[in-house]
């Protein structure tokens, strides 16, 4: 199985959206906090893709790397699920280094907010990568988790899917 940075991300997020996403379940076309993140991405930086390479290494896509400094920028709409972008930024920093590029430095950045973050990867953040993908594999291919209540779910792109039938 192919793991992406989308998996880890969903995997954070959860469970059941993780779950969903790798059988096929996709909601995220109908979802304008998606689309609005998709522009974000698309425009807050439009010299970007002028200085920084498009990187696509065994699963993993990046948008924006700067191969000189070895530093991947990873641009989010939102704070709100940083837990999320942390590990999925962690993710592309280990799967680089798998691959012999070593001492990468990743940078989160949310410009609505006008926030950036320095990410760097430790040896207990690959420790935790790992057990994550080992983890990822049996949460797919189990049955599907259950169902959670978090405020974070009436925006997610698969509330309506989740929660269609059920009483509030």
């Amino acid at each position: 199985m192919m793991i992406t940075g989308s998996h880890f991300n969903y995997y954070v997020v959860c469970k059941r959206k993780l779950w969903l996403f790798s059988n096929g379940i996709t909601m995220e076309h109908n979802s304008d906090l998606v689309t609005q993140g998709n522009i974000i991405h698309e425009n807050a930086y439009p010299q970007r893709s002028e200085r920084y390479s498009e990187l696509e290494i065994a699963n993993i896509k990046i948008d924006y790397y700067d191969s000189k400094r070895k530093i991947i920028h990873e641009v989010k709409k939102s704070i709100k699920e940083h837990e999320s972008h942390l590990w999925q930024l962690k993710y592309y920093m280990y799967v680089l280094e798998k691959a012999g590029i070593m001492n990468v430095r990743g940078i989160l950045e949310y410009p609505k907010e006008r926030r950036t973050e320095e990410v760097y990867l430790s040896k207990l953040d690959i420790s935790r990568l790992k057990e994550i993908e080992q983890e990822i594999p049996r949460i797919i291919e189990g049955e599907c988790p259950p169902v959670i209540t978090h405020n974070k779910c009436k925006k997610c792109s698969y509330y309506d899917f989740c929660f269609s039938g059920e009483k509030n």
